[in-house]
Formats: C-alpha cells, structure tokens, sequence
C-alpha cells in the first residue's frame, strides 16, 4: 500500500513532524518520500490511502502483557476499590448465585487492608462451590477449600503468595470455564488496534509460544507477539532449540520467541517486594518484614548464565530495591542481556548499573496511579522518591520500554504514555514530577525502537491529532494523550483498524 500525505512524527530530536509518502510492501517499509517535495510514484497495483495530513508513527508496541490472563479476567467478577473481605464478598453474592462452575474474581489489593481475607470466610459464603479470586497484581490469590481441593493445594486459611500461587496460577485453566479459546482473543486484539497496537511482549504463565502460533492461525489479528517463557518451560524451549528473535512454528513469522522470564521478588501489593530496609508501617509478613526474595543470588546467576549460553534474553522481574540491586548483579555475574521488569524502586547507582550493562528498563507507568499512596504508607517518602524514577533512568542512558502489566493495569499505551508524562491520575499534581518524561520521549518507548524509515516493519498508525502537540501544562499533555484518536493501524502491512 502506498499512504500519502501524512506527517512523521519526529520521535529522535525536537524537530516538527515532516510530510511524507509512505510504501509498504512484502510487510516492510520499502520507501518514504518527502510528501510535499518528493512524493513516491504511484504503483501498477498498489492501493493508495490518503492520509489527508494525519500524524504518522510507527505501531504501538506494549512491552509487557500476561495476555491469557487479560482476556479471561475480563469475564471475571471485578474486585477493584474493594477495602476489605466484606466488601470482596458482597461483589460475589449475584455470581454465587447464578448456576455454573467454577466462580472467578480478579483486581482486590489486600495489602491497605485493615485485615487479610481468610479461605474461611469465603467457604462460608461458597456452599462447596469452587471460588478463586486473583488480586490486582497477581501476585496472590484467595481460595476457597473446594477450588485449592480441585488443584491439588494443600488445605488452608489464608492467601496462596508468590512461587506457590504462581504454580497454581499456570493451572487455573484446568478449572471449568476458565480457558479461553483462540477464537476469544479476536475481539479484544481488535481492540488494541484501534488504539495503534501491533505489537506485545507476551510474559503468560502458560505455554504462550504454543498458543499464539495457534491463535493466528485461527484469524487472531493480525498482531506481533514476543513469546516469554518461565524456568518451568526452559527445558522444553532449549530441547527445541529456539533463541530470542526465531520465528514460532506456524506464527507466520509474527509470533517470535521472546526471553525467559524470572520473577525474582513479589510485589508492593502483596507486601512481598524485596527491600533492604523493613517495611516502614510494620512487617509484610510475620517471617519477611523486607519482602520476600524468591531466588537466591546464585540461583539467579545460574538461571540468566543457562538462558545466554541457549541464545535467549532475560527479562528479570525486580519490585523492591533489593531486587533491582540482585537482578543487576545476576546479569553481571552471568553476562546476560534484556530486560528488568518494573524497575519499580531502584537507587541511582543501580540505575547507571543497567545502563552500563546495556539493558532495558521495562517499565508500567500506570502503576504509580495505583501504588502512590500504597507507597507512602508502606515504604514510606524517602523511598517513594525512588519509584518509578524514569527520569533519572533515560538520562543516566537506559533504555524504556512502556507497558501495562495488563490485566494489573488497562493495555492502553496512551494511558502508559500519560502516566509517565504527568505521574498522576486526579487533581493531585504530579506525583515527583522531577521524574516525569515529555510527550515525545514517552512515545518513543513505546514503539519497541522502531521508526518509519525504509526496511523497518511494516507496521503503521495514523493519528487524528498531533501528539506532540503544546500543552499549557502536564495534566493537559495528560489528557490529550488519553484521548489521542487513531484513524489507521497497519500491522505488517495489513489494515486492523480503519477510521478514515
């Protein structure tokens, strides 16, 4: 296809967007011509689109996704804003009543929580009917005895945390009505298309670069999709003797294989995130008051040494400071490349740490909306100023990645680039502000280093609006970016949405 008359954003300077003819071809960019001076020749039977002067940017790219995850809790009773196990429990009498299998809740953070929820208090509400309720950040979940029963979890009365829980997680599947087919993914991947995505990092708990071989196959997008896998998957991934970057069998070279995922440490929701100092209202738990670690140094270096020696990246979930620091020292230790997942609270000499090693910050703007007050209260404000420090990372030479974590946080990248350029979801100001990026460096994390220049994929999004556009002050920068309209994606030279 040939697009005519739009304006390339300039995401590498500070120069104004430049007219342009834009060919793709055979799924690539295979020339740009000046628009106004230069304009491409038409083509004996390529299409033509006018872009009528739109912004131009390469497709959108979330870099970190638990994609089976996502679209099933949409179909689950939605636990977020709840304050407490009476609140959890009211939100689920309708769904107790209604017949069926298995009930699902997803999104309650119990960590502000005056109490923690007991398997008890769910199995008397239950009536023996199986019950699974995942918190908003995925990193526990609360049980009934008949569910932990059906996945063979050992009786209890209270949440399921971490290593144990994800174990559990990757097996939630195996409950009635709770997998979704290839088919349930067409309509939200539609979704994300008229948002300008072509492109995500996939870090699934299940077999992830099985299943989206499949779902394209099925008429799912089409969509770019980097497959991750976890320790529990490695054996499988190295026997098959696949490296990050190789297409997946049946993906129709969209579906590539993508790094092995190591959650190293817990989260701020959980109170499970890994810190130097104690938790500054009180323990996180009884037998962590700094979080919790779930690898031990060595295994950690042994790990990233074994995914380098195979061809694959690493992409390394790190939450406290502890963690970040351990994640950096792994890949030292070992000689890796990829990624830190979140990055979350990091000091300034980790942070010229990953620089120096090369490696990426990926990282969720959204998730300061919900852990800035959650934060203060826990970790307390001369920590607070070192979260999300996305500033301090892009200047010390680091490279962003933007993602959403989705479904711990709405896969919009628009949201994700508001959030980092104003750091606040209310009337509040910015949230240390000194850390918020501009309009254009957030967009330019959020397109995985791509640029509309020939050779690049052939990937495309026309914007209605300039969104590099002035704005008289961050919150309004902020809503622009939340409401930007898209007129066009392309992915691999493919129309997905179309609103011309």
């Amino acid at each position: 296809m040939l697009v005519r008359g739009v304006r390339v954003v300039d995401l590498d300077g500070d120069g104004p967007a430049a007219p342009a003819d834009l060919l793709i071809a055979d799924g690539v960019v295979a020339a740009v011509g000046a628009g106004d001076t230069d304009p491409l020749p038409p083509r004996p039977g390529v299409s033509e689109i006018d872009g009528a002067g739109r912004w131009a940017i390469p497709g959108l790219w979330d870099a970190h996704v638990h994609a089976t995850q996502w679209v099933r809790t949409a179909r689950m009773v939605q636990l977020d804003g709840t304050d407490g196990p009476g609140a959890v429990l009211e939100l689920l009498a309708g769904a107790l009543r209604r017949p069926g299998g298995t009930v699902f809740g997803f999104g309650f953070r119990s960590a502000g929580w005056a109490r923690q929820p007991t398997v008890a208090e769910l199995d008397a509400v239950s009536g023996g009917r199986p019950v699974v309720l995942i918190s908003g950040d995925a990193h526990n979940g609360w049980l009934n005895s008949a569910a932990l029963a059906l996945l063979g979890a050992p009786a209890r009365d209270e949440v399921v945390t971490e290593q144990e829980w994800f174990a559990l997680l990757r097996r939630i599947d195996e409950l009635p009505g709770s997998a979704p087919e290839p088919a349930d993914f067409a309509e939200p991947v539609s979704r994300l298309a008229a948002r300008g995505i072509t492109g995500l990092v996939d870090f699934e708990f299940a077999d992830s670069f099985v299943d989206w071989p499949r779902r394209l196959a099925a008429g799912v997008g089409p969509v770019r999709v980097r497959c991750a896998v976890y320790p529990h998957q490695l054996g499988r991934v190295l026997a098959a003797g696949l490296r990050t970057g190789d297409a997946l069998p049946g993906g129709d070279a969209l579906a590539v294989m993508g790094a092995l995922k190591i959650i190293s440490d817990g989260s701020l929701g959980s109170r499970t995130a890994s810190t130097f100092a104690p938790y500054s209202d009180g323990p996180a738990t009884p037998d962590h008051p700094c979080g919790q670690a779930n690898y031990s140094p060595d295994e950690l270096a042994d790990l990233v040494r074994r995914a380098t020696g195979a061809g694959l990246e690493v992409a390394l979930h790190a939450i406290g400071d502890r963690a970040n620091t351990a994640a950096v020292d792994a890949f030292a230790a070992a000689g890796g490349r990829g990624s830190v997942e979140h990055a979350q609270l990091i000091d300034q000499p980790t942070v010229r740490r990953l620089a120096a090693l090369g490696l990426t910050a990926s990282v969720q703007p959204a998730h300061l909306l919900d852990d800035r007050d959650l934060t203060e209260g826990v970790w307390g404000s001369e920590r607070a100023a070192r979260c999300f420090p996305l500033r301090s990372m892009l200047d010390s030479g680091v490279r962003l990645a933007l993602g959403s974590d989705a479904p711990v946080a709405p896969l919009d990248p628009w949201l994700a680039m508001a959030c980092a350029v104003h750091r606040s979801g209310d009337e509040r100001p910015g949230w240390h502000a000194e850390q918020s990026l501009t309009a254009r460096e957030a967009l330019a994390a959020s397109v995985d280093g791509r640029r509309l220049r020939p050779g690049e994929p052939g990937d495309l999004v026309l914007l209605d609006a300039d969104p590099l556009a002035p704005a008289p002050d961050p919150a309004a920068a902020a809503a622009a970016l939340r409401a930007m309209p898209v007129a066009l994606t392309v992915c691999a030279g493919t129309v997905t949405h179309r609103a011309l």
